[in-house]
């Protein structure tokens, strides 16, 4: 059995926009901005430390504002804050 040459698949149109995405994009933003100042206003007690000192202390610093954002992606995408 041949697929007709002419057939094409049923057109899914898109999801249509809401406004979770552009309000969660500005939220995750003041969550950077945030998690920037904090780690900025430690900058002068970081300094003095040794260098192997502040090295877990930034690896920290730049992974863990990941995680509070897990459930504001959620968010965005379902509407509920748990998946």
């Amino acid at each position: 059995m041949t697929a007709d040459p002419n057939s094409k698949p049923p057109h899914n149109p898109p999801d249509s926009p809401n406004w979770r995405q552009p309000f969660g994009m500005i939220l995750i933003l003041a969550v950077i901005l945030l998690w920037c100042g904090i780690v900025l206003s430690l900058l002068d007690w970081l300094s003095a430390l040794n260098f192997w000192l502040q090295l877990p202390i930034y690896i920290f610093a730049g992974i863990a504002w990941i995680f509070p954002l897990k459930p504001l992606l959620i968010w965005m995408n379902t509407g509920k804050f748990r998946s």
